[in-house]
């Protein structure tokens, strides 16, 4: 196994999934705040919401740039996640029977 192998299988691949995960709980979170399930006085849900959305604004804001809300709906998350499935399952894998 050569270190590229080592890097995509032991960083990228676990990174990519850790992503995937807070993208999802940021939506979760964002609909449960929406609905007031929860209150973001909470200082919990307010650390929870904050530390997701410094996490995934920056990769959330092109796409939203491209794909503007439709019908008040947000896609950029769906977007976002196929895009993280895409990298993980095709390009990754592809990489590591190339090396």
């Amino acid at each position: 196994m050569s270190p590229i192998d080592g890097l995509i299988i032991y960083i990228i691949h676990p990174l990519l999934n850790l992503l995937w995960f807070v993208v999802l709980a940021g939506v979760i979170l964002s609909w449960l705040i929406s609905f007031n399930v929860v209150n973001t006085s909470n200082q919990f849900v307010s650390l929870v919401w904050r530390m997701t959305s410094a996490i995934t604004e920056p990769l959330l804001g092109p796409i939203r740039r491209v794909l503007p809300p439709l019908g008040g709906m947000d896609f950029s998350p769906i977007v976002l996640l196929l895009l993280i499935g895409f990298i993980q399952g095709y390009v990754l894998m592809e990489l590591m029977r190339i090396f």
